[in-house]
């Protein structure tokens, strides 16, 4: 399954990123706490370069708490500063800043000897589509200024922001990159609501939960859909299972693959399934 999707006001607005970034002190880069490498985009990374920057890792609400410790850790032995966030419950909202002044340290220190009066630290807030930076920002700053939705696309221009004395944040449309290389990485994207719907076959991105599913967390599973603990061997039988336990079901009894793979994929991204995370930091498919 081939999934691309590039708008062509993303290149403007990596243009614009990119025309900014002398404008600030610090990078904070959200990724899906679900998927962390694969909602990084490489553009963004080499766009970035020495700057000094944060990974927030968010929706952590719906990631494995565990696997979401092993991204943080694999991220911090590598230098880099990584947290994690649930935005919806208002959750680690405060570390965030925090580690983005810390990044600063040096920054504020070369200031005090020259001598230079302190001002707000500048950051910019970067990411792919709907990886939840406008409910990030808008409960951070504790008012609506950021749209939110539940699709992909909703923040088109940049926006300076003021948090506190402290630090103005810049805030960035959702950018992805030209070509997925890795077919893997199109699958996680499309399965946590990065690319829009429309361009996808559904029932395809369900076969991929499941697959997760099947191999790392199959008791969610047997749980949700209340399915008899059975040997299946492959995703299209515990499809098909689940297809007929909630009766998405055709005409003579057969089952309606769309219909099972829409509910599948919006429980998915509802967290009705549980707390997973479709990639490890050390799988041999997600590097």
């Amino acid at each position: 399954m081939d999934i691309q999707w590039y708008p062509g006001h993303m290149d403007k607005a990596q243009k614009e990123v990119q025309s900014k970034l002398k404008q600030v002190d610090v990078v904070i880069e959200l990724a899906d706490a679900r998927i962390p490498r694969s909602s990084r985009n490489p553009l963004l990374e080499t766009i970035i370069q020495d700057k000094p920057s944060v990974i927030v890792l968010t929706k952590a609400d719906l990631a494995d708490p565990k696997v979401t410790e092993e991204w943080k850790q694999y991220y911090r032995d590598q230098g880099i500063e990584a947290v994690d966030v649930d935005s919806k419950h208002k959750k680690g909202l405060h570390v965030i800043k925090e580690a983005a002044l810390q990044q600063t340290e040096r920054l504020q220190a070369r200031w005090k000897r020259k001598g230079i009066k302190p001002r707000a630290i500048r950051a910019m807030i970067i990411g792919i589509p709907n990886v939840g930076k406008s409910t990030l920002i808008n409960q951070w700053i504790g008012k609506k200024t950021a749209k939110i939705g539940d699709r992909p696309g909703i923040t088109k221009n940049q926006q300076w922001l003021k948090m506190g004395k402290e630090m103005d944040l810049l805030d960035t449309p959702g950018i992805l990159w030209p070509k997925f290389e890795d077919p893997y990485v199109g699958e996680r994207l499309a399965a946590t609501g990065a690319i829009k719907d429309e361009l996808l076959d559904l029932q395809d991105i369900a076969y991929f939960i499941i697959g997760i599913c099947q191999e790392y967390y199959p008791e969610k599973l047997l749980q949700r859909f209340g399915l008899e603990d059975k040997p299946r061997e492959t995703s299209l039988e515990w499809f098909e299972d689940i297809g007929r336990k909630r009766g998405a079901l055709l005409a003579g009894a057969e089952i309606d693959y769309e219909k099972a793979g829409e509910m599948v994929v919006r429980e998915f991204r509802g967290g009705l399934l549980g707390r997973i995370s479709l990639e490890r930091p050390y799988d041999e498919a997600s590097e």
